[in-house]
């Protein structure tokens, strides 16, 4: 196993900017802008769509999105924005540059 790079104050700092990060967007202003479906915004969360579906209750069968749901959905908004902006070396460290046409779609 390799020696693991040592933490300098660049990289602390980076962990602390992410810690604090507001990143998200909630499921209905996602649904409300793209106009997808239940089952496509269960897809982007990896959620069951009855899951999906409780996001959008009200009373006591609600349920609430997670904090990671909501970065989920504020990642595809933002791919879906910028997609065709993203640099080509941004996309292979993301692994995103093997899509089938990513360019394409």
């Amino acid at each position: 196993m390799s020696k693991p790079n040592p933490l300098q104050m660049r990289e602390l700092r980076l962990i602390q900017v992410y810690s604090n990060w507001e990143f998200s967007m909630a499921p209905a202003k996602f649904y409300a802008k793209w106009g997808v479906s239940y089952e496509q915004i269960a897809l982007i969360c990896s959620r069951s769509d009855s899951t999906v579906r409780g996001w959008f209750r009200s009373g006591k069968n609600r349920r609430y999105p997670t904090h990671n749901d909501l970065l989920h959905l504020a990642l595809m908004d933002f791919l879906l924005e910028h997609f065709e902006e993203v640099p080509e070396q941004v996309l292979q460290w993301l692994n995103l540059n093997n899509l089938p046409n990513s360019r394409d779609v």
